[in-house]
């Protein structure tokens, strides 16, 4: 392989990039994490500034104003929330005793199974081995003449208030350190906003500003819509759980609930840290359990309840992360820079994830993290075909049909996904095991689905196919001529009728004849198919007047030559019929158009044309 020494360079230096990334991460956290912080602000804090710039205010007015004003708030929060926690402090000596007795209670019950297990095991130990004699551990056999020595005893003093003082300073003083950075640089970001954007667009280059500018507006509309959309379900979820409280009589409800909201803000392990705080409070302060059990219920409802079906609808989408990307996001980031990187860890990989849709080198990100993987139906449908996921082909079908016709399936999800195998299976790259499974899987929809032909379509129910030829499309046709009788249905029908689709005997042809018609019988069109040169199936000039068009299958270039003068056979036996075929670009291949247009009387590019140029007064029954 002349291309390995290359390929293996190139993966080598991903590994060398990606390792010095991650020990830039690790080792520049204290640099990193204010500048992150303050620009993941600046992001939040940017479409306030333009609504105040909207008003007339100028941009370092704006800028200050909305500053002031985010700063304002979170100061009158941290405020009021540490006078709570300075009240619930003085007052967690008189719960100390309630605190002790049910942790000692909840010790003995998770206790005693384990201790009944030792008991039995060591009843069982005694009766087969003599018992040792009981010692003392700190008894000792001292000489004559000598006595017990004495133990010492380490005391540490009591610290001065000085002391005291310095070190709570020494403890508040890096927190305050750092929000006072962030502070200082989020301004900073802010005033030159534009001037950043203009110096990231020079970095990548005048051939890439229109798709640099497209990335930061991304970024910044997916980071502000989420936080915005975080901050509406968190502020519901507090306010919620503070009602609750209070309605119960649980002291400091507001508190309570506003740390429930606070702490949702870092995924999944904040809602346990508030849920445990809110079941513990609620156990010191009732002398029973009762109240305890039924807070804690409450909360999981209400969690489980916000989590499962307001957040998808409220902002699951706005995230533009799958939940499994968010889990492993928090991990990622929590790991590498601590509770500040749980707090960080969702827009940061959402800023990634965007990134990667206009960088190459960050694709793999957005392929693995964005809520969608971006592919479509038809790749979705090959994907479960390889699979042979029947089960969940038939339902997503089911589900299609429930709104779309039949013809529309085939052209945007069927036909394409089919064609995406084409290569692979006419030159034999897919084993022959999994070449009939695939065959029995489109067998299986093509039936399931065509139960529906004649009736409700949500009615449709799976129906197994057990034996199956080489040829699906044959195979479809023989289900149909067991059910309908030879020639697919009566001759003593009205004149011009009939529909028919024809086409090699070949497994394409077949196939695609077949599915026309399934897609014709969908709207009642007395639709029937028939392969060249099978004259079990010709019911011969007594038939000829009730054929009103001919649909024949599109000719590869390789058949081309075979396909001419078979549509001039058709064009003398069926002089009344119009003769039209149907070029599905999802095929490779295909015959040269200019040359197909003189021998039919019109070209089509869909199956839902196909069914307009037939029936164009006519809906699928749903």
């Amino acid at each position: 392989m002349p291309n390995s020494p290359s390929v293996a360079r190139s993966t080598a230096t991903s590994l060398v990039s990606l390792i010095c990334v991650l020990a830039l991460l690790h080792f520049g956290r204290e640099v990193l994490e204010p500048i992150v912080l303050a620009s993941i602000l600046s992001l939040i804090i940017a479409p306030l500034i333009r609504s105040l710039r909207r008003f007339g205010l100028g941009r370092i007015t704006a800028t200050f104003s909305a500053v002031l004003f985010v700063a304002a708030g979170l100061v009158g929060i941290g405020v009021i929330l540490a006078s709570q926690l300075v009240s619930v402090t003085t007052e967690i000596p008189q719960y100390r005793a309630a605190i002790q007795s049910k942790l000692a209670m909840v010790r003995q019950i998770t206790e005693r199974p384990f201790a009944h297990i030792e008991a039995e095991m060591k009843a069982v130990s005694s009766n087969n081995f003599p018992a040792a004699e009981p010692a003392t551990p700190n008894e000792r056999v001292l000489p004559a003449g000598q006595s017990q020595p004495v133990p010492v005893v380490i005391r540490t003093p009591q610290p001065s208030t000085t002391e005291t003082i310095t070190r709570l300073l020494s403890s508040i003083s890096g927190p305050v350190g750092e929000a006072f950075l962030v502070f200082v640089l989020l301004i900073f970001i802010l005033l030159d906003h534009e001037s950043l954007r203009d110096r990231a667009i020079r970095l990548t280059g005048q051939s890439e500003v229109g798709r640099t500018i497209k990335a930061l507006g991304d970024a910044t509309e997916g980071v502000s819509r989420f936080f915005f959309s975080q901050f509406l379900v968190n502020t519901a979820f507090a306010i919620i759980v503070s009602i609750a409280l209070w309605a119960v009589g649980v002291p400091h409800a507001f508190l309570f609930g506003t740390l429930s909201g606070l702490l949702r803000f870092i995924p999944y392990l904040g809602a346990l840290i508030a849920g445990g705080m809110i079941t513990l409070f609620v156990a010191a302060i009732d002398p029973g359990w009762t109240l305890a059990i039924v807070c804690m219920s409450f909360f999981g409802a209400t969690e489980v309840l916000v989590a499962n079906w307001v957040e998808p609808k409220v902002y699951g989408h706005s995230s533009g992360l799958s939940p499994l990307a968010v889990m492993v996001s928090a991990l990622f980031w929590g790991a590498l820079w601590g509770p500040i990187g749980l707090l960080l860890s969702t827009p940061l990989t959402l800023c990634l994830v965007v990134a990667g849709r206009h960088v190459s080198a960050l694709e793999p990100i957005t392929i693995l993290f964005a809520d969608t993987p971006n592919v479509d139906e038809a790749h979705r449908f090959f994907h479960r075909l390889l699979a042979a996921d029947t089960d969940a082909i038939v339902t997503d079908a089911q589900v299609f049909l429930r709104k779309f016709s039949f013809a529309k399936y085939c052209d945007h999800i069927l036909i394409p996904g089919l064609s995406l195998g084409a290569h692979d299976f006419e030159n034999g790259l897919l084993e022959k095991t999994q070449q009939n499974k695939i065959r029995a899987t489109i067998a299986t929809l093509a039936e399931t689905v065509s139960q529906g032909s004649y009736g409700d379509n949500k009615n449709r129910k799976r129906h197994s196919v057990s034996v199956l030829d080489a040829n699906v499309g044959a195979h479809l046709r023989q289900m149909r001529k067991k059910r309908l009788g030879r020639w697919q249905g009566s001759l003593n029908v009205p004149s011009r009728s009939v529909v028919l689709c024809a086409g090699f005997e070949s497994e394409r042809d077949d196939l695609l004849s077949e599915l026309f018609v399934m897609a014709l019988r969908e709207v009642n069109i007395d639709a029937r198919s028939f392969s060249f040169g099978d004259h079990q199936e010709d019911p011969g000039a007594d038939g000829a007047n009730i054929v009103s068009t001919v649909f024949i299958t599109y000719p590869l270039a390789s058949t081309l030559t075979e396909w001419i003068p078979i549509v001039q056979e058709l064009r003398s036996n069926l002089p009344h019929a119009l003769i039209v075929t149907i070029r599905l670009f999802a095929e490779e291949n295909l015959a040269e158009q200019s040359v197909v247009n003189k021998h039919v009387d019109m070209v089509l590019r869909s199956f839902e044309e196909g069914l307009a140029f037939v029936a164009p007064d006519r809906a699928p029954l749903h």
